[in-house]
Order: C-alpha cells, then structure tokens, then sequence
C-alpha cells in the first residue's frame, strides 16, 4: 500500500502515528505530496477528489480517505485493538471527531495567513476559528480526561496529534493555559515512541 504523505500534515500524522503503534510501518511506502485549496500541486487528486492528504492507495479496491477512514481500516487490518466495543466506542469517536474538529479550524487559520491575499484577510473569522478551537479544549479538560487517561485508543491518538499542531503552527496562542489536566496529559502522551517518531520537522 502506499500513503500520500506530508510529514508537517497533522491528518497524515494521526495515520502514522497509528502504523507505528500496530507495527504496521513497514508495510507502507509513503509517497510525498503538497497542496492548497487554491493550488492542488502534487495532491493525489486521481485518489482523492477532494485534492486531500492523506489518501491510501491499496492494492484490492479503490484508494481510501480521509484520514478517519484510513485509521479504521488500518486497525482493523492489524486486529481492531484502538477502536473499542460499544458503548465506549461512541466516546471514543467523539473523542476523535473533537479533535479533528481542532484540527479543521487550526489550519484554516493557517490558510487565513498563508494563502489569502493580506488585503483579504479577516481577522474576526481567524478568531472565531481559534473559539472553536478553545471551546473543544476546554472540553478536553472537563469532560474527556478521563475517557484520555483510560486504555489507549484512536481518540487519544487524534488529540495527541492536535495538540501537536497547535504547538507546532499556534505556539503563541498557548493552549495550556487555565487546562492543567490536558497539559498534563499532553505532556506524557507526547513521550510517546509512536508521537516521538512523527513529530513535524521544524518549520
């Protein structure tokens, strides 16, 4: 199988974060790709219409996205170990969709500098993306430290790696602040092999 990959993307990260943890690594030749929404580059638009990374190539059926679709299929290759039975099932994906929803508006703020024309751009909207961001860590703190501190699972790999983004595109923004549970727990997640492996080169 082949993984379009970019090592700064947090969505690629979530995958790869999970081959390293079901030993799936080497089975993966990653393949480099790079976009925008204005400019597609060399995202894998023939794999992913969407002009989105990651996107998994595989050998018996059409290629898969996005990357919640990737982490499934992956572990349930190697065995189903990071997706719990239900009930717990269901916080777990909660879990993870939170963080993804971090994710989505981290990096429309990115785009926000990076892409758009500075006559363009809107500030209000940058800050109603960070709202968001701050509303889904504050609940992190209060309602899912628990559910982040029990049995590793898909949603703790997917906070792990927003958690990342922020530190590694928002730094100046410190999410830490007033969360000393989250930062806690961010900080003993972040040892591990698996997140040490795929940490972001430096910007």
């Amino acid at each position: 199988m082949r993984l379009f990959h970019s090592p700064t993307s947090p969505y690629v990260r979530k995958v790869m974060v999970l081959l390293h943890e079901t030993g799936q690594r080497g089975e993966i030749e990653l393949v480099p790709a790079a976009g925008t929404p204005v400019d597609s580059g060399t995202m894998p638009i023939d794999r992913n219409p969407l002009g989105k990374i990651p996107a998994l190539e595989r050998d018996d059926g059409p290629s898969l996205y996005d990357s919640r679709v990737i982490c499934r299929y992956l572990d349930t290759q190697a065995g189903g170990r990071l997706y719990p039975a239900a009930p717990t099932l269901w916080d777990t994906l909660t879990v993870e969709a939170t963080a993804d929803g971090i994710l989505d508006a981290a990096v429309l703020m990115v785009y926000e500098v990076r892409v758009r024309p500075e006559e363009k751009r809107f500030p209000d909207w940058v800050e109603g993306q960070w709202a968001k961001i701050a509303r889904a860590l504050d609940a992190l703190e209060t309602r899912w430290i628990a559910h982040l501190s029990g049995p590793l699972d898909i949603g703790q790999i997917a906070v792990g790696c927003a958690l990342g983004y922020l530190d590694f595109r928002h730094d100046s923004r410190n999410w830490r602040a007033g969360r000393p549970a989250l930062a806690a727990w961010e900080a003993g997640f972040s040892t591990r092999p698996s997140m040490q492996a795929t940490r972001p080169p430096a910007a």
